[in-house]
């Protein structure tokens, strides 16, 4: 197995670590480059079989989490994403090991890839908001592939969901417009002004109920200037990839 970690830009104590784990592959960035550019490294350069992701605020409770997911991959060879069942300060209990459950997406703070699936769609795609949104588009373009998304119910990983630069109404603003992002780069053409008006009546009635207009706002406005951007990335999903999609993600 290999262990990769990137240095991205922080520069405190990794000599030190590096001597403690000599077998671990460093490389270090001399600025941050974002965790998206991170993960792309991870999966462009190793030739290994899977891609086991962990955020730096969450961590395996029992230990066979990554055996079990891999074992999970090896006899599903139509799964290519395996999200781990995430439990947090916000919610706490732990499930019952049971059946993989279909997933419309994989919560990124734990999860695993097989990478020939990547290979074939692609990795992450960068967005516009600096947060959020690129499990979505994978998940997606790896169904329209032919591919499963799957969750391991009672298979946990704990996110601290640790305060440190975390900004609500910067994430917030993110979202929102990183979800437009993914709806003009996947959705047919010709669903795709009723799937707009929808995300915005949606994305509105979200922030007036929770007093996030302002951000609401920001996010609307950041995505209308990366429209052209945006554009030149499009590569609509089928409209059988997209109805199955909403289904699951319905159910």
């Amino acid at each position: 197995m290999q262990v990769w970690v990137i240095n991205n830009g922080s520069n405190d104590g990794t000599a030190d670590v590096a001597n403690r784990f000599p077998t671990v592959i460093w490389t270090d960035w001399p600025s941050n480059r974002g965790y998206v550019a991170a993960r792309n490294h991870f999966i462009a350069q190793s030739d290994a079989k899977y891609f086991v992701s962990l955020d730096d605020d969450a961590w395996f409770i029992r230990g066979d989490e990554v055996r079990t997911g891999i074992m999970f991959l090896d006899s599903h060879p139509d799964v290519a994403a395996v999200g781990f069942d995430i439990v947090s300060p916000d919610r706490p209990q732990q499930n019952e090991r049971t059946v993989a459950k279909p997933a419309p997406v994989f919560i990124g703070c734990g999860h695993i890839l097989r990478l020939a699936a990547l290979h074939q769609v692609g990795s992450y795609v960068s967005a516009p908001g600096s947060y959020g949104g690129e499990e979505k588009d994978l998940a997606l373009r790896l169904m329209d592939a032919g591919y499963q998304v799957v969750t391991l119910p009672g298979v946990h990983v704990w996110h601290d969901k640790s305060e440190m630069a975390r900004n609500i109404a910067e994430q917030h603003r993110s979202g929102v417009c990183n979800d437009f992002a993914m709806t003009l780069r996947r959705t047919p053409l010709v669903l795709l002004p009723i799937a707009l008006m929808s995300k915005l009546y949606q994305h509105f009635r979200f922030a007036r109920a929770h007093g996030l207009e302002v951000p609401f706002g920001n996010g609307l406005q950041l995505f209308i200037r990366s429209l052209r951007e945006v554009w030149k990335t499009r590569k609509p999903v089928r409209i059988a990839t997209l109805r199955a999609y909403l289904k699951l993600s319905q159910g």
